[in-house]
């Protein structure tokens, strides 16, 4: 490895919008997420399926196509 060339490397805290804090090795010192594992909506399990659901029933009315589970 060359001296001289690579970043400093530093134990990060990272803050989320919703208060989680954490660190990770980054080369930045600080960093800022608006959504984190604590709060996105797929980690937590409060996604909502129902409108994925009715967007995929809504496109297989639109070009006719059957669900064979039903």
């Amino acid at each position: 490895m060359k001296n001289g060339i690579h970043p400093e490397y530093h134990q990060a805290t990272v803050k989320c919008n919703c208060g989680n804090e954490f660190s990770v090795g980054s080369t930045n010192e600080h960093i800022h997420v608006e959504i984190c594992s604590k709060c996105h909506p797929f980690y937590t399990g409060t996604q909502k399926s129902m409108v994925a659901r009715g967007r995929i029933d809504k496109f297989n009315r639109k070009y006719g196509i059957k669900n064979d589970e039903e």
